[in-house]
């Protein structure tokens, strides 16, 4: 199980994703750097926190537009 994120956290996070949604991605390196030149986040642990956040948030993103896989119905006539 996960920790669960405050709302400073999320608050953050979602507020960026609003503005600079194409910018973000799943890389949690790239993330961190983003969050440093958006914002005047002066602790290093809230920006790593916030830019896993972000990269989790694009990764579920992701899972729901992405194609979904078929069910198949197996045909159990035949047993």
């Amino acid at each position: 199980m996960g920790r669960i994120k405050t709302a400073q956290v999320k608050r953050i996070t979602k507020q960026l994703m609003a503005a600079h949604a194409a910018e973000f991605s799943t890389d949690f390196s790239k993330n961190k750097e983003i969050v440093s030149r958006h914002t005047d986040i002066t602790s290093t642990k809230i920006r790593n926190v916030v830019a896993g956040y972000a990269a989790r948030l694009v990764k579920q993103q992701q899972a729901q537009s992405g194609p979904r896989r078929a069910v198949h119905k197996e045909d159990l006539s035949q047993y």
